[in-house]
C-alpha cells in the first residue's frame, strides 16, 4: 500500500506496463507536497504520456561544472522543491561524515530572483527548504534575508566559518532554469570527489524526512541567523583592497551606467562604488528591479554582447557616459562597453577584458609592492579555453601562470591552495566574462570586476586613453592574441556523442585528426579521455574530466582550438586563439587566418548542416 494521502488504487489502476516507472510515478505522487508540480506529474499519468514520465522521472540531477542546473518543473531531474529537499539530505548526511562540529559551525543559504509560477517554484522558496531541512536537524542556518549576488555565499563561508553553503541561482541560464551551486569551507565551489560522494548520500536519502517540508522554519528557529548586514559591510570593506586610486575616483567627470539584467546586482553595485568614492552608476530603470521573466532581453546573457545591452547602451548616449557595466542576474559575471571616437560602441570579449585587467593589477601590484616582494611569489590563473594573454604578461614580468580545467569551481580551489603555501594571487578570469580580481572571493564576481574596471577606466582617462586605446598597447607590448569563442546548439546528446567519437577514430580506431582543411595538426589534447599527444607519456596534465567532452588541437601556425561541450547548457562550444609574439602584429592578417582556421573547424569537425546544429544566433 502506499501512504494515506495518494489513493493506491488509482495508481494501479493507471499503471504504465514498466515497472520502473511506476515505482518512480509512486515515490514522486507520494513524497512531492507542491501541488503544482504534483498535479503536473498526475496530469502526465492521467493523459499516459509514459514517455515525458519517464524523461522527467528516471533520471537524476548531477554536478555539472556549476553544481546542479535544470529547467524548473516537476520530475526526479528537473529544480523543484523535492528534489532540492533531497539534495539539501544529501549534503547533510554527507557534512555530517565530515565535520564533527559541523551543527556548530553552521550552513550559508542564499537566493537570486528566478521564479516559475506554474510550478509554485522561485528561489527563495527553494532556499526556504534547504534551510529547513537543515535547521530540523539542529544545525546553525545563516540564511539571507533577502536575494544576494552569488559571490557574497562563498564569502559568507569563509567570512563565519561555516562548513559549507548553497547559492540557488541558474546564473544567466534561460528563465526557465534553476540551479542549486555548493560551496565548501573553504570558499571554492565543490570539485570532485565531493560532487560524487554527495550524489552517493542524495541516493541514500531520497525520501524526505519529517520536517524537510517545513518552509518556515526560517522564520522560527532560534538557529536561523541573518548575515546579510555583516557579510554586505564586510565585503564592502574587503572591497578597498583593491582600490588604489580613491581620489581620482572621487573627482572624475567620467559617467557610467549599469545594468543588473533584472537581476539581483543592482543595490550591491550602487553600493561598491561608493565604497571606492565614486558617484553612483545610471542605473537602467527597466532592468534594476527583480524581474524572474527578464522580460526586456531575449536572454538574460550579457555574453550575448550588443543584442542584450541594447537599453544600457541607449541610455549611456542620452546621459553622455561613456562605459556601461553589465552584471549577469546573479551578478558573478561583467561586461563591458566603452563607447568610441566615433560614435560606436565596443563590447570587449572576456578575453579582452582579461588582457585589461591582468595588465592593470599587476601593475597595480607592482606600484603598491614592498622593497623585498618577489615577483616569483606572484599568480594568475585562467581555465584552459581562455586566452593564453596572462601567460604572455608572466613571460615577459616574471610572476607565474597557471591553467585549470573549464569552471571556476577548479580555479578557486587552485588558488585556495595556493594563498595556503604563502602565494600571492593577483587575478583570474575564464573567457565567458567570470573575474576575479585580489582573494576576498574565490569564485568569480561581477560587483568586485565592475568597480575595479570603473577606477581603471577613471586613471587611464587621467592619462586621456580608452579602455580600447590601453588594449591595443597591452597587445603591442605583449604580443597580440586574437580570439573568437562561439557555439551551437545542439538538443540530441547522442549526435554530440557522436561527433566527439568520431575526432577519436578520424583516420581510423584511436587515431586523432593530422589536419583540419588545409591546416595542420601538431598536438591534441583531449581531456574527456586523458590524451595528450605533447607530453612524453601521452598523459594529459590536467586531470581527466570524464562526464563531459573536451578536445584541444595545437595547428602548426600557432593556433588554439578547443571543441566542448557546456556543463550548464545544450551547447557544444568552440574557442580558437592566435598568438604572436611581441613585434609580429598585424592585428587584419592574424584575424583574417584565424577566421578562415574556424570555419575549416566548423565544417570538418562539427559538420553542422548533416548533425543538425542550431547555429548561435549572430
Amino acid at each position: 500500500g502506499a501512504p494515506g494521502d495518494v489513493n493506491s488504487n488509482v495508481l494501479v489502476a493507471r499503471s504504465t506496463g514498466d515497472a520502473q516507472l511506476d515505482k518512480a510515478v509512486w515515490q514522486w505522487l507520494s513524497w512531492d507536497k507542491n501541488q503544482k508540480t504534483k498535479e503536473q506529474i498526475e496530469s502526465l499519468l492521467q493523459n499516459g504520456k509514459h514517455k515525458e514520465l519517464r524523461d522527467r522521472l528516471c533520471c537524476r540531477l548531477t554536478f555539472g561544472t556549476a553544481g546542479l542546473r535544470s529547467a524548473m518543473g516537476a520530475g526526479f531531474c528537473y529544480i523543484n522543491d523535492l528534489t532540492v529537499i533531497q539534495s539539501t539530505q544529501g549534503i547533510y548526511k554527507y557534512l555530517e561524515r565530515n565535520f564533527s562540529d559541523f551543527k556548530q559551525r553552521g550552513f550559508v543559504v542564499g537566493y537570486d530572483t528566478r521564479g516559475q509560477v506554474t510550478s509554485n517554484c522561485s528561489s527563495k522558496k527553494l532556499a526556504k527548504l534547504t534551510a529547513a531541512v537543515l535547521l530540523a536537524k539542529d544545525v546553525l542556518v545563516y540564511f539571507f534575508s533577502t536575494y544576494v549576488p552569488t559571490p557574497f555565499v562563498p564569502y559568507a563561508v569563509q567570512q563565519l566559518g561555516a562548513v559549507a553553503g548553497v547559492m540557488i541561482t541558474a546564473s544567466h541560464n534561460r528563465k526557465e532554469d534553476n540551479g542549486y551551486k555548493v560551496y565548501w569551507e573553504n570558499g571554492a565551489q565543490i570539485t570532485s570527489p565531493h560532487d560524487k560522494e554527495i550524489i552517493k548520500c542524495i541516493e541514500e536519502c531520497v525520501e524526505p524526512w519529517n520536517g524537510s517540508w517545513n518552509e518556515n522554519l526560517v522564520d522560527t528557529s532560534s538557529l536561523r541567523q541573518d548575515p546579510l548586514k555583516k557579510i554586505c559591510d564586510s565585503y564592502m570593506e574587503d572591497l578597498t583592497k583593491i582600490c588604489y586610486h580613491r581620489e581620482l575616483n572621487v573627482q572624475t567627470s567620467l559617467k557610467f551606467v549599469h545594468t543588473s539584467f533584472h537581476g539581483v546586482g543592482h543595490d550591491y553595485v550602487q553600493l561598491a562604488f561608493k565604497a571606492f568614492g565614486f558617484q553612483p552608476p545610471i542605473p537602467v530603470p527597466e532592468q534594476k528591479d527583480p524581474d524572474p521573466d527578464f522580460s526586456t532581453v531575449k536572454c538574460p546573457n550579457p555574453e550575448e554582447g550588443e543584442s542584450v545591452l541594447e537599453l544600457s547602451l541607449r541610455l549611456a548616449e542620452k546621459e553622455d557616459a561613456r562605459v556601461v557595466v553589465a552584471t549577469d542576474p546573479d551578478a558573478d559575471r561583467l561586461a563591458v562597453a566603452e563607447q568610441q571616437e566615433n560614435g560606436c560602441w565596443k563590447v570587449f570579449t572576456g578575453n579582452e577584458l582579461a588582457a585589461l585587467f591582468g595588465w592593470w593589477m599587476f601593475s597595480r601590484w607592482k606600484e603598491n609592492c614592498s622593497q623585498d616582494a618577489d615577483v616569483r611569489n606572484v599568480y594568475m590563473l585562467a581555465t584552459t579555453v581562455s586566452s593564453k594573454i596572462l601567460r604572455a604578461i608572466a613571460l615577459k614580468e616574471g610572476f607565474h601562470f597557471e591553467e585549470t580545467l573549464p569552471g571556476f569551481k577548479w580555479i578557486g580551489s587552485r588558488v585556495k591552495n595556493l594563498l595556503d603555501n604563502g602565494k600571492e594571487v593577483l587575478f583570474a578570469f575564464e573567457e565567458s566574462i567570470g573575474f576575479m580580481c585580489g582573494t576576498s572571493v574565490l569564485d568569480k564576481d561581477g560587483v568586485s570586476a565592475a568597480v575595479v574596471i570603473a577606477e581603471m577606466a577613471t586613471y587611464l582617462q587621467a592619462q586621456s586613453l580608452t579602455l580600447a586605446q590601453k588594449l591595443v598597447d597591452i597587445y603591442e607590448v605583449y604580443g597580440y592574441h586574437i580570439s573568437k569563442t562561439s557555439y551551437f546548439l545542439c538538443y540530441d546528446p547522442p549526435t554530440i556523442k557522436r561527433i566527439f567519437e568520431r575526432l577519436r577514430n578520424f583516420d581510423g580506431p584511436q587515431s586523432y585528426p593530422r589536419c583540419c582543411g588545409i591546416y595542420s595538426i601538431l598536438h591534441v589534447r583531449d581531456i574527456t579521455t586523458g590524451y595528450d599527444s605533447s607530453q612524453l607519456n601521452k598523459k594529459s596534465v590536467l586531470p581527466v574530466s570524464k562526464s563531459s567532452q573536451m578536445i584541444t588541437f595545437t595547428f602548426q601556425n600557432g593556433c588554439v582550438a578547443t571543441l566542448r561541450t557546456s556543463g550548464t547548457e545544450p551547447k557544444i562550444k568552440y574557442y580558437a586563439e592566435m598568438c604572436a609574439l611581441p613585434g609580429h602584429s598585424d592585428r587584419s592578417v592574424l584575424e583574417e587566418e584565424l577566421q578562415k582556421l574556424i570555419e575549416a573547424l566548423i565544417e570538418n569537425f562539427l559538420e553542422p548542416d548533416k548533425n543538425g546544429l542550431t547555429w548561435r544566433s549572430a
